[in-house]
């Protein structure tokens, strides 16, 4: 199925159908707290560069980063987490590395080991807001809602009103169909964010579950060229057509790091 891309994605929200099938949204998404490559060319073009440097020293936790980043930029997702693994065993202590390996997990479907990694990457003495908003999004891969806002409260402490958290916030709420209070914390994301697409497809989705179509389409096509707004605006009458005959949101991590 062609896959309408909006933005680059942290997160996925998939509308499930019946069996294994499912249409993903590949654009409604969270946030893991990484870097986001300014596009899909540069990690490719970096790939073999980050490979070699990677195989002359496979201890080097910066060029493991670097090397994965590009891995799983260009859809390598399996080969990352090895790389990453790999890494991780020569440098067990490193929180950046650890963070990363968390968040390729994730990417790869690998969500209660990616927790486990992520809080390995923590240190409760000195709290990184970007950590505990990932350690969230991953256990609402889990349907683990309640637990995944308690980790958002503790991201918002440190770091208030932050969009990115918000807007993780606000997805958890949508995965869990609580429309109103989505879109009640995505309008404070997305007032907080400005035009951060991310954020904003988010907020259309939410707002387009509840009926309000017109405003989702706006919302989708905002600042974009005619075919591109179109095809996106098409893609997203889609999906909301699927979830009115009764199915599910459900959701997975594909995270950047």
């Amino acid at each position: 199925m062609r896959r309408v891309t909006l933005l680059a994605s942290s997160a996925v929200v998939a509308v499930g159908l019946c069996g294994c099938q499912t249409i993903e949204l590949s654009d409604v998404t969270g946030s893991l707290g990484a870097r986001a490559e300014t596009s899909a060319a540069e990690p490719r073009g970096d790939l073999d560069h980050s490979r070699e440097r990677f195989r002359a020293n496979p201890k080097d936790a910066d060029a493991a980063l670097q090397y994965a980043s590009a891995l799983r930029a260009t859809g390598q997702r399996s080969q990352a987490v090895a790389v990453l693994e790999q890494a991780a065993i020569g440098n067990p202590n490193n929180r950046a590395l650890l963070a990363g390996y968390g968040r390729a997990l994730a990417d790869n479907g690998n969500f209660q080991q990616a927790f486990d990694v992520l809080s390995r990457s923590h240190n409760p003495d000195d709290p990184d807001w970007r950590i505990l908003s990932a350690q969230g999004a991953v256990l609402d891969q889990l349907d683990r809602h309640d637990e995944a806002r308690q980790y958002y409260a503790s991201a918002l402490k440190i770091a208030p009103e932050e969009p990115s958290v918000l807007s993780n916030l606000g997805l958890s709420y949508l995965l869990s169909n609580e429309l109103p209070k989505a879109e009640e914390i995505l309008r404070r994301a997305y007032g907080k964010a400005g035009q951060d697409a991310r954020i904003r497809t988010n907020l259309a989705l939410t707002v387009g579950l509840q009926g309000h179509l017109a405003e989702a389409e706006s919302l989708v096509k905002a600042g974009l060229p005619e075919e591109q707004a179109a095809a996106n605006v098409a893609y997203l009458r889609g999906l909301l057509s699927r979830r009115e005959n009764g199915e599910k949101l459900t959701a997975k991590v594909a995270g950047r790091g």
